[in-house]
């Protein structure tokens, strides 16, 4: 680490004056805000990872695009920072307010750069970059000033820092999923981190080292500080109608209900059309069902899982309750929902939109409800069931692609009665036969023997599933309990025929230590 000695640093005049050093106490002040500053530059990090996670899915991919550039502009800064140690008062100054504002905004500018501009992967870069550059910079001059307070060993002054920045580091980490997200949400949290990061550098600099600036540098930072103090307190005051107004652009029909959660963005839109009110619901971006036609889909999947023993049901996913809806229609059964977001759960028994179409089967009297994550579930709980119903969003990213593994299934198969089926939604054979057969090689994988059959849901397309069953392929047939409004015997025996041009494909099953449906659903659901 290079350090300068006292007589080469500038004049006054240039802005830094070596000439006052501070008192003992600026020593633990200082080290301070290398603590607050290591915090604030990993929540950044992170923030950036989550956003990516909640905008485009695919996590593996957006931590490993933002830790790459941010770790390698790190050290670019570094390097830049070199010459400017002669000025270590007024360049850390000047970057510290300018990561502050950017680190503060970031979150704010990207959203923008995905909702209005289509241009979030090469904003992302270079947020990114710029972010790993002004972080990567404090270091060397923090260390200059640390030595113009009190001259030690070279080895000795960079085990003090590195040290107290890596538990920085540790507690910025801790706090942004337990403390930041729950309090302030994605926009406001890191406006937050922002006016600490500004608080903290705008305190080393005015009250540590301020006589050892001229004031005309002070006049000149001064209103630096205030001006990039004032740009975030702005943004606090109008995160929430940018939120808004932001997510409405990214939907066509306007938007009557969203919710950030800390698993998911639900947003509840709706429309009037000929046929009625058009309802729609979107997890993360991605449509679940449109009120005009979503019977078709929850028909399509309960249903042929229904004929047959079906006294006990368990349901993985399917929060708004439409599966459920389906099969509440057989009298005698009984149903246990397991759903990981509350919210979700609140939302489908409140929401009069949801509670309209799922006719209330949350809180019917055969329904248990239970909040919790499907695969940690099916560890923790015994007991069998005629029908498993696997009803889970789009394997985009890590945590839905485990939901879509051998040892999942393989869980699930071990909650399966003799004689039990398993029916899973498995996306659309026509838009991403990858993705779609590859849950078929994992089912068997898992040693259950499956049914491919599809259907015609305008508002998707041609969607998939698999009826399965651990003695053979369980036989597509219909025992309902009355008339549906889309499926039918002809219908069924129809949805078992694969056109010629979509064959199936024989490629390896999808496991947690190998994810290959998350590469093939990157591939091919994000570009339908």
């Amino acid at each position: 680490m290079t350090t300068t000695d006292d007589s080469t640093l500038t004049d006054p005049a240039a802005g830094d004056d070596p000439g006052h050093r501070p008192g003992r106490w600026s020593r633990a002040a200082l080290l301070t805000v290398v603590f607050v500053c290591a915090a604030c530059g990993l929540v950044y990090e992170l923030a950036l990872v989550s956003l990516g996670s909640f905008l485009i899915g695919n996590t593996a991919t957006q931590a490993s695009i933002v830790l790459a550039v941010m770790v390698f502009a790190m050290g670019v800064g570094s390097l830049a920072a070199k010459p400017l140690q002669s000025r270590p008062i007024v360049t850390f100054a000047a970057i510290e307010l300018a990561l502050a504002l950017l680190g503060g905004l970031s979150v704010m500018g990207l959203y923008a750069a995905f909702a209005y501009l289509s241009l979030y992967t090469p904003a992302l870069v270079v947020v990114a970059f710029v972010l790993g550059l002004l972080i990567g910079a404090e270091i060397p001059l923090l260390m200059v000033l640390l030595q113009r307070i009190r001259r030690q060993d070279a080895g000795s002054a960079v085990a003090d820092m590195f040290a107290v920045d890596y538990i920085g580091a540790l507690v910025g980490g801790l706090c942004f999923p337990f403390l930041l997200l729950p309090l302030f949400g994605q926009l406001e949290g890191a406006l937050v981190v922002g006016l600490v990061n500004a608080a903290a550098g705008s305190f080393l600099v005015f009250v540590v080292f301020r006589r050892d600036l001229s004031r005309p540098a002070r006049a000149v930072l001064g209103i630096a500080a205030v001006s990039v103090i004032a740009a975030l307190v702005a943004g606090m005051v109008w995160a929430d109608r940018f939120e808004v107004t932001a997510r409405q652009a990214m939907f066509r029909d306007p938007i009557v209900a969203a919710e950030r959660t800390p698993y998911q963005d639900i947003v509840i839109t709706e429309r009037r059309t000929p046929l009625g009110p058009d309802t729609r619901l979107y997890l993360n971006g991605d449509l679940q069902f449109s009120s005009i036609d979503e019977y078709r889909y929850h028909e399509s999947l309960v249903h042929p899982a229904m004929a047959g023993p079906h006294d006990r049901v368990l349901i993985l996913g399917g929060g708004d309750g439409l599966g459920l809806r389906e099969v509440l229609r057989y009298p005698g059964t009984s149903a246990t929902l397991v759903e990981l977001d509350p919210e979700m759960i609140r939302l489908g028994r409140e929401d009069e939109r949801l509670t309209r179409l799922n006719q209330g089967s949350l809180d019917d009297s055969r329904s248990t409800v239970v909040t919790a994550d499907a695969f940690s579930w099916l560890r923790q709980n015994r007991g069998a069931f005629d029908v498993i119903i696997v009803d889970m969003p789009d394997p985009d990213d890590s945590a839905t692609a485990k939901l879509y593994s051998t040892e999942f299934y393989a869980l699930a198969a071990r909650h399966l009665a003799d004689g039990g089926r398993m029916v899973v939604q498995a996306g659309s054979p026509y838009f991403a036969p990858k993705s779609f057969w590859c849950i078929e090689s994992t089912l068997r994988d898992a040693g259950l023997a499956s049914r491919p059959y599809h259907a015609d849901v305008p508002s998707f397309g041609d969607w998939g599933f698999f009826l399965t069953g651990r003695g053979g392929p369980p036989t597509l047939r219909l025992d309902a309990p009355g008339p549906m409004r889309f499926l039918s015997d002809d219908e069924l025996a129809a949805a078992a025929v694969f056109p010629a041009d979509r064959p199936r494909l024989d490629l390896p099953p999808s496991t947690l230590m190998d994810p290959r449906i998350l590469r093939y659903a990157q591939g091919e659901w994000s570009v339908y």
